[in-house]
């Protein structure tokens, strides 16, 4: 006789599998005519893919440690050689997954990808020139660090940062899904939540990082240091008639040159903390902030019971 315990969880499983299909029929993807669901973008390939540009971005430090002056341009080469490839493929899927045409093999979609990954890499010069700064900025800013390549292996804010700016040109670009995947890994390892449509300057340095959030509309200057804990974020999000958020208004922090914002500091709303403006710990602010100030939580904590404060 057969095995009827082993028949009883095959009965079993069928009957899980058809029910979580059923049940999945609310989050169904988009397919095209011919029945095949367009593929998304691969987490596993990007993060892939954000780990070969870092080794691009700062030879030696990851990667390969046993690279010279005479060997970094053809490592380089190979390594770009292989991500132009596979990121061309993560865009495309990325496009053609929002193209209305819902085409299988849409020609237009492969072309924009082409288009889109040489312009991306055609920024990494810039990216590298950014993140120079930013490493700069940390050791200058840390009396711990012991030096740059301290601030490149061991910051997690770099490595949210480099993050970043790779998505960050990739969204300028007009990639969806693509930007949000690679910053949002940083986020899981980091704790570090940076909107790939945030704009931020050179020399940007963020202490210690845990917990600090950066909206999709933030705006920061140049030499801006944060610290731990510290939120650009929404005061509130305009509906539209069906009661859904509106897209794409500026409703986050502008944030001027050489502004020191302390931890825990909550900054809510499109207000505009001025050119060197230092902002306390544990201090939350839905006003602008002129420049030169320096807010303190007891500052704040007077001007809610007086009339007139902007703060």
């Amino acid at each position: 006789m057969g095995d009827t315990r082993n028949c009883g969880d095959l009965f079993s499983l069928h009957r899980v599998v058809i029910e979580l299909c059923e049940a999945g029929n609310g989050l169904a993807r988009r397919a095209a005519p011919s029945g095949m669901r367009q593929p998304l973008p691969s987490r596993d390939v990007l993060i892939g893919i954000v780990e070969s540009l870092r080794t691009v971005l700062f030879p030696g430090h990851f990667g390969s440690s046993e690279i010279s002056d005479d060997s970094v341009a053809f490592h380089m080469g190979a390594i770009l050689d292989g991500v132009a490839s596979s990121l061309q493929i993560q865009i495309k899927r990325s496009l053609c997954f929002a193209c209305e045409s819902e085409v299988p093999e849409c020609s237009e979609c492969e072309q924009r990808a082409s288009e889109i990954t040489r312009r991306f890499l055609a920024r990494l010069p810039e990216v590298r020139r950014l993140l120079a700064s930013d490493v700069q900025a940390a050791y200058d800013g840390d009396p711990a660090a012991t030096g740059p390549d301290e601030a490149i292996l061991c910051y997690p804010g770099l490595m949210a940062l480099t993050n970043f700016r790779l998505a960050h040109e990739l969204y300028g670009l007009g990639v969806s899904l693509v930007p949000r995947m690679i910053t949002e890994h940083a986020h899981s390892l980091t704790g570090i939540d940076i909107h790939p449509g945030a704009t931020i300057g050179e020399s940007f340095f963020m202490d210690h990082g845990t917990g600090i959030v950066i909206g999709e509309t933030a705006e920061i200057g140049r030499r801006v240091r944060i610290y731990q804990g510290v939120t650009l974020g929404a005061k509130s999000f305009p509906l539209d008639t069906d009661g859904k958020p509106i897209k794409g208004i500026l409703r986050h922090p502008l944030v001027e040159d050489d502004v020191i914002i302390y931890s825990g500091a909550t900054i809510l709303g499109r207000v505009t903390i001025g050119e060197g403006a230092v902002i306390g710990g544990n201090v939350w602010l839905t006003g602008d902030v002129p420049a030169g100030s320096r807010i303190t939580q007891a500052q704040v904590e007077k001007a809610r019971f007086e009339d007139g404060a902007g703060i």
